[in-house]
């Protein structure tokens, strides 16, 4: 994979509980592209994951929330898992790290039950999504249309529904991503 996303800093914001094959996976393609991804979480020290109906690996926290700071991060990364993001959408603080991507209009990229923390950031209104389909109800009531796809992209926001889709949800984010990079060194170029 050729490095597209090199010097792009990539937060990924999870709790207890996020489904571990939806953050491993697209971290370790962040990475293979060229991207530094920090594991972001309310929780210092290091958090579990949630595999296969029980609890799974502990994955390391690089930065932890109270000391994050979003302008430091060029697009943000939302694992599912029931659990994860039922507890973020709760987390004031949580919700308002991932309103400042979506009002900077940095790129987002959200998986199964990832969208929940999305719609308390106001993030989806009037922007095609998918999800796991038991959010289906949740997103069309913030306003989103909601699709039964793979991966959509909608504005800078990449949603897909499961750890099924992971392959093409890593390519979009990639692609997204990478588009970000090129707006952004085009806009330094100009500056």
């Amino acid at each position: 994979m050729t490095n597209h996303l090199t010097g792009m800093r990539v937060a990924a914001l999870v709790e207890h509980g996020f489904e571990q094959s939806e953050l491993l996976e697209p971290r370790k393609a962040l990475e293979e592209a060229g991207a530094h991804v920090d594991v972001v979480s309310p929780v210092e020290g290091g958090v579990k994951s949630w595999h296969r109906g029980t609890w799974g690996e502990e994955v390391t926290v690089d930065q932890p929330l109270a000391q994050a700071h979003a302008e430091d991060y060029d697009a943000l990364l939302l694992p599912g898992g029931l659990f994860n993001p039922d507890r973020l959408r709760m987390n004031e603080k949580a919700v308002q790290f991932v309103k400042a991507f979506t009002i900077s209009n940095r790129p987002v990229a959200a998986i199964c039950h990832g969208p929940w923390t999305l719609i308390e950031a106001d993030a989806l209104r009037d922007r095609r999504v998918t999800s796991w389909p038991s959010l289906k109800t949740d997103l069309r009531n913030a306003g989103a249309i909601w699709v039964d796809g793979e991966v959509i992209e909608d504005r800078g926001i990449v949603t897909s529904r499961n750890p099924g889709d992971i392959p093409a949800f890593n390519q979009k984010m990639i692609e997204v991503f990478a588009d970000a990079m090129k707006m952004k060194g085009a806009r330094q170029t100009t500056a």
